[in-house]
């Protein structure tokens, strides 16, 4: 099944693509054609290890293509994931459907309004700027493999566009929540967002992101977006909580799956 898309909604998928690799840098970006191909030998992120095909009109040579991009993968030690956004090309998606790949991930992409969103006055929680403190914290509340603190306090390290760290801690400073928002002109990421296993469902999720969305907004950013795997039915409902909605979707795809 194809992503739904009109053409109407091509130049929006091309900013909040654009703007989301600005948001989560990989190591290493080449082209092949209109074909990004994302790699990062640090992190396993499937954000960071896929190609993404950026033009519709884009479907020549596919095996040949594909093939090449396999062993640039292989080389990082990677497999192979496609990502498909409404800018994919219908031949190659049938083309990996016929070639025994599936779809194994489905994510949403939302946006929000921060113009006309009721947040609180006052900020119960000011942006830190040590980044081996909030990816520290990060992998206590989320559970990630420690392994992954120097390629993730990397990833942050090389973000361009002003980047605000929060952080949810108890009087302990034991951290309960963590949030990573990267304002981009006009627009805001909400990204990394975890909440402690034992702290959940107390409000801390919504009142950090509260917190990232005003840092933003003060700082003019006028839409908020993030991303979200379809599944995670307890993010997608604090997001509509806030009033975002579904700007459009992308499949990861590999083969086998």
């Amino acid at each position: 099944m194809q992503i739904p898309s009109s053409t109407g909604t091509l130049p929006l998928v091309r900013r909040l693509e654009a703007v989301g690799f600005r948001a989560w840098p990989a190591a290493t970006v080449q082209y092949d054609g209109s074909w990004q191909i994302r790699l990062n030998g640090g992190h396993p992120s499937k954000r960071l290890n896929t190609v993404v095909p950026l033009d519709p009109s884009d479907a020549g040579n596919l095996d040949m293509r594909l093939e090449k991009a396999r062993r640039k993968f292989e080389a990082y030690g990677r497999p192979l994931i496609v990502r498909e956004t409404p800018l994919m090309a219908a031949a190659l998606r049938e083309h990996l459907e016929e070639s025994g790949w599936s779809v194994f991930e489905e994510v949403l992409v939302m946006t929000r309004s921060l113009e006309t969103l009721d947040l609180p006055d006052t900020m119960d929680h000011l942006p830190g700027h040590d980044i081996g403190r909030f990816v520290e914290a990060y992998i206590r509340i989320s559970g990630a493999d420690p392994a992954l603190r120097p390629a993730l306090a990397e990833i942050i390290s090389s973000i361009k566009p002003a980047v605000g760290l929060f952080l949810k801690e108890a009087v302990e400073n034991e951290p309960q929540a963590a949030v990573l928002c990267v304002q981009d002109n006009d627009l805001a990421g909400i990204m990394s967002l975890a909440v402690a296993a034992s702290e959940r469902r107390k409000g801390y999720g919504a009142e950090i992101v509260a917190a990232a969305l005003r840092w933003a907004r003060v700082r003019s950013a006028r839409t908020a977006w993030l991303q979200v795997v379809s599944t995670n039915e307890a993010a997608l409902a604090l997001y509509e909580r806030f009033g975002f909605t579904e700007a459009y979707r992308h499949r990861y795809w590999r083969k086998g799956a």
